[in-house]
């Protein structure tokens, strides 16, 4: 009789471990923080390099973007649209949605800085400046919409303050995006483009002819922060943070954009 309890004593020992790692085998994996960021068309590539950078280290986490001109995306996030983090490529579209009070305003900072640039198609007779616009020669010029994108914004101030307003109303051909802007450029559907420079930097298919002159537009300022409305705000500032490390700073810089300090 002894030896029968001290057995069922030695297996009970022997099988409890192995028990709680079965359990353990078994147990469902974490499940993963999404964090949802509406981004500016023109960011697209760097944000898609650093979404995979900051996932590669935090497993935890995963990134979707969704990208478009930051007056729509500014429109989604009023009327509700899943976002945690806004990055425009206007200041007034983040001051639009802080005014409403839909973003955390400790999180916003100005984080880049681009700049405005004039572009036809590679193969293409170059322009000299944008005053050249209204020449004959030039039947279609693809710019932003000025309603909802911030690139065709500027786009509007540069030609009134150079006098080419009235001069080449007719020509224009609006984009809903800047990238839409440059890929009619690349394929020729259109003579000119304006765009920002870091756009025009990563295609192999289009000649950039002239930045806009200082002066010329308000200062295209790339601004950040956390939606109000964010489910999962701690973890969408730790991704904002990120943005601005030394890291990140390299890859911003690399795709040309001059980086804000903090």
């Amino acid at each position: 009789m002894k030896k029968t309890v001290v057995a069922l004593l030695i297996g009970s020992i022997i099988l409890a471990p192995l028990c709680a790692g079965g359990s353990k085998e078994n147990a469902a994996p974490a499940k993963k923080t999404e964090i949802m960021i509406s981004a500016a068309a023109s960011l697209k590539n760097c944000i898609q390099d650093l979404s995979a950078m900051y996932t590669g280290k935090n497993p935890q986490v995963t990134i979707t973007a969704n990208f478009g001109a930051s007056g729509a995306l500014q429109q989604q996030i009023e009327q509700g649209a899943p976002a945690d983090v806004f990055f425009s490529a206007g200041i007034k579209q983040m001051n639009a949605l802080k005014e409403k009070g839909m973003m955390i305003d400790s999180s916003v900072k100005n984080i880049l800085e681009n700049k405005v640039v004039l572009i036809t198609p590679k193969n293409a007779a170059a322009l000299d400046f944008f005053e050249d616009l209204a020449k004959s020669s030039v039947k279609k010029i693809g710019v932003g919409e000025p309603k909802s994108v911030p690139v065709g914004q500027y786009t509007e101030q540069i030609f009134q303050n150079l006098g080419l307003t009235d001069k080449v109303a007719s020509k224009l051909i609006f984009a809903k995006d800047v990238r839409e802007v440059l890929s009619w450029v690349e394929t020729g559907n259109v003579d000119a483009g304006v765009v920002y420079e870091t756009d025009a930097e990563i295609s192999k298919d289009v000649t950039i002819c002239s930045t806009a002159p200082e002066g010329s537009h308000k200062k295209v300022i790339y601004p950040i922060g956390v939606v109000k409305a964010s489910a999962h705000a701690a973890e969408a500032q730790k991704f904002v943070d990120f943005l601005f490390s030394d890291a990140a700073k390299e890859v911003f810089a690399r795709y040309g954009f001059t980086v804000i300090s903090k």
